[in-house]
């Protein structure tokens, strides 16, 4: 198939591109290459998918709707998998308006684009922090999603807002994916592993917040990466779904980064911060539906997984 995913130089994208590519699919990959975080990094990613004959980068920003239009007009994709969106729960109590921009407007003027080529599906990530302050565990997606504690959070679920009724007015399929704390190699350097890699590296003391008393769901990028895979070629979806992709585990952080410092080496000094506003505690996903309508079956445990981000770091590192 030919397929457009935006945010193709960012962690998922460029993942999902790979796997797209080495099953002989045409993609597209978009970025607008901002400089949230290491602009190089992105450029890496992008240079390794050039590789393939099959892959053709764009660089533009989602806000340039008139662009975004004729792109897709010229291509004319199959599908869409949208993976570009301004991340972090804690940058977005910073800097709210780059989330209005990328996660609101990028987003609508994506759906757009959708709705003038006839695009028949949309695969679009969300987030498990629209689940806010949820206490039930693990989070399913009948839970109510009404009261997110974030404005990255309140965007996500906005983006499924928007995405339901563009379904109910023009009839296009839109698969929205709640996203738990994706981890792997090629990862971004904003989160948790990346930055107690670096600090620990380094002989310094890493931030814990919430005092080290927090629970994360963490999966590792191939896992994501499956179910990205199929939800843009099940058959059967609903016309207007949205999925949990988890590993179904309410991991400790203190085992996280107990595995990250045998994995390293090293012994880590821990700085115990308290809760971050517009953080949680704990997230755990039910992915009970996902496996039902996509067959999606997690199989990478942290002992595993991290172990191959460290890895990957240290080559990383020392080639550049």
């Amino acid at each position: 198939m030919k397929i457009m995913v935006t945010g193709s130089a960012g962690f998922i994208g460029f993942h999902v591109c790979q796997a797209l590519l080495a099953e002989g699919h045409e993609i597209c990959g978009l970025d607008n290459f901002n400089d949230y975080y290491s602009v190089k990094l992105k450029r890496d990613r992008h240079a390794l998918l050039a590789r393939n004959a099959g892959f053709s980068g764009m660089e533009c920003d989602l806000c340039e709707h008139e662009a975004l239009k004729a792109l897709f007009g010229d291509r004319r994709f199959e599908r869409v998998c949208h993976l570009a969106a301004q991340p972090g729960v804690r940058y977005s109590l910073t800097h709210p308006f780059v989330y209005q921009k990328s996660n609101l407007e990028g987003f609508l003027s994506l759906l757009e684009a959708c709705r003038g080529a006839k695009i028949s599906r949309l695969v679009y990530a969300s987030s498990s922090s629209v689940y806010g302050g949820n206490r039930k565990m693990p989070f399913a997606e009948t839970d109510p999603v009404d009261a997110p504690i974030s404005l990255y959070a309140a965007t996500k679920k906005a983006n499924e807002l928007m995405a339901h009724a563009y379904s109910h007015l023009y009839g296009m399929q839109m698969i929205g994916l709640r996203l738990f704390t994706v981890y792997g190699p090629w990862g971004r350097p904003d989160m948790a592993l990346w930055l107690f890699t670096e600090a620990m590296l380094k002989g310094e003391p890493i931030k814990v917040f919430n005092r080290g008393e927090m629970r994360r769901d963490f999966t590792f990028i191939a896992d994501i990466v499956a179910g990205i895979k199929s939800a843009l070629f099940a058959d059967g979806l609903p016309a207007c779904a949205v999925l949990n992709l988890g590993n179904h585990r309410a991991e400790k952080l203190t085992d996280m980064i107990r595995i990250l410092a045998a994995a390293l080496g090293v012994k880590p000094r821990l700085e115990l911060l308290p809760m971050q506003a517009g953080d949680v505690p704990e997230t755990y996903a039910d992915i009970e539906l996902a496996h039902r309508l996509l067959g999606f079956k997690p199989v990478t445990p942290l002992a595993e997984g991290i172990p191959r981000f460290v890895e990957w770091y240290r080559k990383y590192h020392e080639l550049n």
